[in-house]
Order: structure tokens, then sequence, then C-alpha cells
């Protein structure tokens, strides 16, 4: 309990502190004034002042927040701040700056988390290998079994589970050979579930089937497949500092796509509204991963971080995507929006975010009890 708490509060605490500090150093950079720059929420437990500005480590670590000069045009000035550095006063193009900094932060700290595991600990790549057999399926009237490690479909190499599935699919339901590697007989069930190194390469040729196979979103889909499930087992490539980067910025980009699908499915209630889940299950589920080590937690904290940026770029006022969405219009229109409309659009969005966020803790509460 102890472990989930600390490890949680860092993870969330971290992110949502980079997220306020993307905010911040891009106000500074235009030349906007900052009144308060806190770590974490609550009475202050310490306190300095560099410049203008009051640096703050406040009791409730989750976080922090930026008081900007002049949020609101109706805002007095803080003594000693001018109009110029007023953030309300300032072109739209750079209030969608200072809006946009803080998903952005999210978007490189979800980079580097992923630079750093490669970096450390390698490119993960999920092994072409066989996990189960589907009865009555054409992989196993060809004779795979467990264990096997496809090689080659036709004479395509398959160095990872999606080259393999992406070529049979390619196939049409045209026949393929594969070209696979099976451990050898004496080896016990826990090596041959492992990566073979050395054993007797077969080809073998069967004939995909069309059938139906289930998203991890839940949606049935068609396609052609030869029934085995894939084993989980994983390989790990070093990588070094520049191929490391670029790794994992493919992987920072395939956790943003992902996401952004996982909220439009949301949307289109393909995921059922009970699958929302808010800080208890993520303090859970990093829990989970602290005891198992670092690079979960690295992994995690990656993905987390990915998702307050997609969720903060939602075009609900109060979010920041609300606040952008504003700034674009007064920039296409060349006027800002009306103040009654912002007014009623932050109330709507606040009223959204208050009942999604209940609904998280409603359904987080529901998976402890049932759970």
């Amino acid at each position: 309990m102890i472990l989930t708490i600390v490890a949680a509060v860092i993870v969330l605490g971290g992110l949502i502190f980079f997220h306020e500090l993307g905010h911040f150093a891009v106000a500074r950079c235009l030349g906007m004034g900052v009144t308060t720059f806190s770590l974490g929420f609550g009475p202050k437990l310490l306190k300095w002042r560099r410049g203008k500005t009051e640096y703050a480590l406040s009791l409730v670590p989750l976080g922090g927040y930026v008081a900007l000069v002049g949020e609101s045009k109706d805002a007095d000035l803080p003594e000693g701040f001018t109009r110029e550095e007023s953030f309300s006063l300032r072109p739209a193009w750079q209030r969608l700056l200072v809006v946009l900094a803080g998903p952005l932060a999210n978007v490189l700290v979800a980079w580097w988390l992923c630079w750093a595991l490669c970096l450390g600990w390698g490119q993960a790549i999920l092994l072409p290998q066989v996990g189960s057999v589907v009865a009555d399926s054409p992989a196993a009237a060809a004779g795979l079994q467990r264990g096997d490690l496809i090689l080659r479909v036709n004479e395509t190499d398959t160095p990872d589970w999606q080259r393999m599935a992406d070529a049979i699919g390619a196939s049409n339901g045209q026949p393929v050979t594969l070209s696979v590697l099976r451990p050898l007989p004496t080896a016990s069930d826990e090596l041959r579930a492992g990566l073979p190194e050395t054993g007797e390469e077969l080809r073998l040729t069967l004939t995909p089937k069309r059938a139906q196979r289930t998203t991890i979103f839940g949606e049935k889909e068609e396609a052609w497949l030869i029934g085995i499930g894939v084993s989980g087992n994983m390989r790990y490539e070093e990588l070094n500092f520049g191929e490391a980067a670029l790794a994992g910025a493919r992987q920072t980009w395939g956790m943003v796509e992902l996401t952004a699908e996982s909220f439009l499915k949301l949307l289109q209630r393909v995921v059922p509204l009970d699958q929302v889940g808010g800080p208890i299950m993520i303090a859970q589920l990093v829990g989970e991963q602290a005891q198992q080590g670092l690079a979960g937690v690295l992994g995690l904290a990656a993905l987390i971080s990915i998702n307050l940026a997609i969720l903060n770029l939602l075009p609900v006022p109060v979010l920041d995507g609300g606040t952008a969405l504003f700034c674009l219009i007064e920039i296409i229109f060349r006027r800002p929006v009306h103040e009654k409309v912002q007014e009623w659009g932050m109330r709507l969005g606040l009223a959204l975010l208050v009942s999604l966020m209940l609904l998280a803790t409603y359904n987080d509460i529901v998976r402890i009890i049932t759970g």
C-alpha cells in the first residue's frame, strides 16, 4: 500500500507538474507575468520569491499550478505587474501557444520516458512465437505447435508478431509457406515456451481462413487467420543513443494514436462507460507496475502522460483544448468569442468535467468492491 501511494504520487504529481511547467516556460518566454508557480496544491509549506514570481512547495503533492497575470480581462493587475504582462491582453496566437504548451510538455515527457526505456532496457519486440493453437484450424492441420517460432512467411522475414500477422493477412486466402524453428523435443515446457536458440527448422504450408477476431476495443473484425495465439514472449534489441531517440519517438506516436482512438471509441460508445477510470485506478496500476520494476513504471507513466495530453486537448471549455478553440476562433474571425458564450461554455465544460470525474470515481469504487 505504501509503495502504491508513493509511486502514484510521484507519477501523477510529476506529470501534472511538467504540464504546468510547459505553461510557465512559454508564458515567461513571451514576457507574460506569473504571480505563482507551485509544486503541489493547498497550504504552502515552503515559498520563496525570485523576481516578481513566488515559487512554492505546497502540502498536496499531486501536480501543481501556474497563476498567470490577468487570466481574465476583469482581473485586477497584482502590484508590480504591468498591462503588457497580462495574459488576457496578449494577441490570441500568444495565448494559444501558452495553452498548448502544457499538453505538448506531456508529449515530450512521454517521449523522454520511452527514450530512456529504449536506451536502458532496449527496444521490446514481441516474438512471432506460437503460444496456443486453435483446434481444427489451419495451424493445427499443418502441425504447428506451441513454442514454434515463425521465421518467415513465404520469403518475407518476420522478426516480430505484427509483421508475421500482416504477412499472413496479405495472403488474401492464398496458401502460405511458413519457415518455423521448432525447439528440440527434449526441451522442457518452460524452455519451449521461451525463445528457442536451437532446434529444427521446418517448412509448413497452410491456407489462412477468413474469420472474426476481437480488437483491443472489443469490436469484431474479419481477417485472414491461421488459428494461433501469441506467446507474449519478448526479445530486447540494444539501441544506441540516437536509435533509442527514434524508437522512443515511434513508441510515443503509437501511444498518441492509440489514446486518440480510445477517446473516439468512447464517444462512439464502442468502449462502455464503465471502462472509464480515474485516479484510484491509475494509482492501482502504478502500484502494480512498481512491484514489477522500474521499467514498467516508466512505460505506464509515458502512457498516462499521453492520456493527460489528449484529455486536455479535448475542445471542452475549462480544459486547455476549449481555451485553444476560443483562441483559434479569434484568430480566424479576428475578434474574440463573445464573453457570454465563453461564460456559458465554461459552465457547461465544468459540469461535464465534474460528471466525468464522478463517473470515473464511481467506476473505480465498483471495481474495488466487485474485484
